[in-house]
């Protein structure tokens, strides 16, 4: 019927895992959901050049931990760490709480659907053709050892006076397949002709379900 799921979402609980780990009752749930938004929002453009993936937030008591999925580690740390401190200290400002910041290195960028959709955007605001830019994220994500992905342009494609939508799809993508490692990426182009969306879904092959525990074998397993 065209009713679409989002393919991180459909598998939360299941295959993925959620991206903010805390609890909250009343009005501070609310509160603290704008501010992982706005949080994470930040640290994608302040790092737009390192290549990040996904920026996982949890909460315990008056700390805030963030976990940085990057392709860039180096970026994101800075010279003698001054990035990273300096960007502690600004998040403290912010939030009121004790920062932690942890840097992941993404061994495979490739296969990353939200770096490859970026990589798509960037293209286009520097005016390469659409299909040429689309083809070849398909041919790194390939290469790169992904069983499936397909990347979708929707608005002036061209510079064309009528938006519309265009798509490429190479190997499979089961999205409905609960099983299946489905990465899902978006970013826009802001061109001289307006923006452009970009979107990426990367199969990256089956994972290997995880049964949820219940409360009390999560309680005999903690001691």
């Amino acid at each position: 019927m065209g009713q679409k799921v989002h393919p991180v979402g459909m598998r939360l609980g299941i295959i993925r895992d959620w991206e903010s780990k805390w609890y909250a009752s009343g009005r501070n749930y609310a509160k603290n959901l704008h501010q992982d938004l706005e949080l994470r929002q930040w640290l994608i453009d302040r790092w737009k050049a390192a290549g990040v993936s996904k920026v996982e937030i949890e909460r315990i008591g008056n700390v805030i931990a963030f976990t940085i999925s990057t392709a860039r580690p180096g970026v994101v740390i800075g010279k003698g760490a001054t990035e990273i401190q300096k960007v502690r200290e600004e998040l403290q400002a912010k939030t009121g709480l004790r920062v932690m910041i942890n840097v992941q290195e993404i061994k495979n960028p490739d296969m990353e659907a939200s770096i490859l959709a970026e990589g798509v955007a960037s293209s286009l605001e520097m005016r390469v053709s659409f299909r040429r830019a689309m083809k070849k994220a398909i041919f790194r994500a390939m290469k790169s050892g992904a069983k499936g992905i397909k990347v979708q342009c929707g608005g002036r494609l061209g510079g064309a006076e009528i938006a519309r939508t265009e798509w490429y799809l190479e190997g499979q993508l089961p999205l409905s397949t609960l099983r299946a490692d489905i990465d899902y990426g978006f970013a826009e182009a802001r061109t001289i002709y307006g923006v452009i969306g970009v979107k990426v879904w990367v199969y990256r092959g089956d994972a290997a379900y995880r049964p949820r525990k219940t409360a009390k074998e999560g309680a005999k397993e903690r001691g």
